[in-house]
Parts: C-alpha cells; structure tokens; sequence
C-alpha cells in the first residue's frame, strides 16, 4: 500500500480494507501494552493541512505520526500561500519535495482530488464535503471491538444521509459485506453512491439502502448519528433542524433498535439536536471509544500509505 492515496475507501478492495483494520488493532494492542512509540517512519515528515476547525482529527493524527517517528508541520491555508491565491496544484508540487505524507481536511473534495493528481507523495483525506474514511475506519474498529465480529454488521443512520459521514459507512459497509440502513428525508437520498457501491456489496454480500422509516431501526447492531448542520452549511440550519428533528436519536429510538444496539456518534455532538443527553451519555454509548479510535486508525493509514 506504500505510496497510494487514501481519498475515499472506494479505492481499495475489501482484503485491503480489513488489513487497515487489522493493522489498527495491532496498533492498539501494542498501545496498551505499553508499546506506545513505534518509530517505522523515522525521520520522515507529514504535513496536516486544515482548511476546516479540528479536535479528534488534529489532536489523533499528529499523535499518530509522532508515535510512528514522524515530524510533524500542522498548518490552516491561511498560513500557507493557499490563502494569498496559490494554486492548490502548485502548493502540491512544491510540498513534495519537503515531505513524505500530505492530509489535508477540506471543504470541497475537488481540491483534495487535485492534490494528490499533482502531488509526488500519499495524499489523505482528513474529511471533505463528500468523504471521511479515517473516521468510518475508526467507527469499524469500534464495531469489531464491541461485536466481536468484523462482518455481518447491521448499522442504521439516521438523519442527513447525504453528508460526507453517511457516504463513508456506506463504503466501508460495501467493503466489509455490512447491511447500511440509511434512514432519513428522502430528499436528501444519495442513490448514485449506492449504485457506485454495487460491485462491492455484491462481492461481500453487503446491503446498502435507504429508507424514511425511523422504526427500520429494529434489530440492528449499531445506530448511528451525526450532526444535522455540518460545517459549510449554517445558513440552511433552520430548515436542516426542522427537515432532521423526526430523526433525533433519543431513548424511543434506541428502545426500538434494542438493548443489542450500541451508539454512535462521530462528535462534535449537536446535544439536544440529533442526540439527547441519555443516549450519548448512556450505558449504550460507545463513542469515546470511538473517538479513541481515531489514535489507531489513522497510525494504521499513516504506517501503510507513508513510503
């Protein structure tokens, strides 16, 4: 995998998928065993571009390269000459010739795209407006620890099946043959991803489809959830709040999914918007582990893809 790209998951097959997987957990286990620094990437250096604010995937994928050996330059695009007009094919050209690793979270996908086509080094995707895979990776790594399983998952989401988070378990889903209920406003449907994923799912016998029907959470292993106003969207927030309040997870949800459910959420949370108190904070909720994760996931992308 050295050198590749990682830009949305539909890149890789599924055994390259499971073995990210695999390869975070050994890195977890290692973790608590005490093992924390392990310097495969001496010397070498990753640059964290950040056009978009950033807590879990700041703070996780800095520590991940400096655990793997890595020096590490953080910086927004204003801090860079991106701000002052540079283009995002130059920027690229000329930060290849400094480091081994670019990741970068953006707010359109096209830009990302851009950059690994001029870049001579792995490329990232940190989040954009369309994809999360780092996140979805981590989110799989939960469902394996606390399910005991890697395949077979069933996970419903509910709210705005249309973002970048929806779109990621909906590939990672096909890639590792999991039932994805994606359930929310129908005009918010992204029925071209589903096509796009139809290869894979019948491959690994995954099942991805959507549905208005917030009872189509019976019987699942995880719910799911994320925020109803993503960053770049503010000025639709009223009308996402009243379009996505039918699909608040609170506890008649979780009664209806049933006490096999655990709960997550990829955070920041919106509490009181699309999660209550009780359920982020409840005995079902797994999403500090989740969060955790992020740490051992992205250790994993970074050890694989840096050459």
């Amino acid at each position: 995998m050295r050198g590749r790209d990682l830009l949305t998951l539909l890149e890789f097959k599924p055994p390259e998928v499971e073995h990210l997987l695999e390869l975070s957990r050994d890195f977890k286990r290692r973790y608590y065993a005490g093992e924390i620094y392990i310097p495969i990437h001496r010397g070498k250096t990753a640059m964290l571009i950040f056009e978009k604010p950033s807590t879990r995937t700041r703070v996780s994928t800095s520590v991940a390269a400096y655990q793997l050996g890595m020096n590490v330059v953080v910086a927004s695009s204003q801090e860079l000459q991106l701000g002052r007009g540079e283009t995002v094919a130059d920027t690229a050209r000329t930060l290849s010739r400094y480091v081994q690793v670019i990741a970068a979270r953006v707010y359109r996908h096209e830009d990302l795209e851009e950059l690994a086509r001029y870049a001579s080094v792995p490329v990232i995707n940190l989040l954009s407006d369309k994809f999360h895979p780092l996140q979805s990776l981590a989110d799989a790594l939960t469902l394996w620890e606390h399910k005991g399983r890697l395949r077979g998952i069933r996970l419903a989401f509910l709210g705005d099946v249309g973002n970048n988070m929806a779109a990621s378990l909906a590939v990672i889903g096909a890639k590792l043959g999991w039932e994805i209920r994606l359930i929310g406003p129908k005009r918010l449907w992204n029925e071209r991803l589903a096509s796009a994923l139809a290869e894979d799912a019948a491959a690994t016998g995954a099942n991805i489809y959507f549905s208005e029907a917030v009872e189509d959470v019976k019987g699942v292993d995880a719910v799911y959830t994320d925020v109803w106003v993503s960053m770049g969207f503010e000025k639709e927030a009223e009308e996402r709040v009243r379009l996505l309040s039918p699909y608040q997870v609170n506890r008649r949800v979780m009664e209806l999914a049933g006490p096999q459910a655990v709960f997550l959420h990829c955070l920041p949370a919106h509490r009181g918007q699309e999660v209550t108190d009780e359920v982020i904070d409840g005995p079902q909720s797994v999403v500090w582990d989740q969060a955790e994760n992020r740490l051992h996931t992205a250790k994993a992308a970074l050890a694989a893809l840096t050459p």
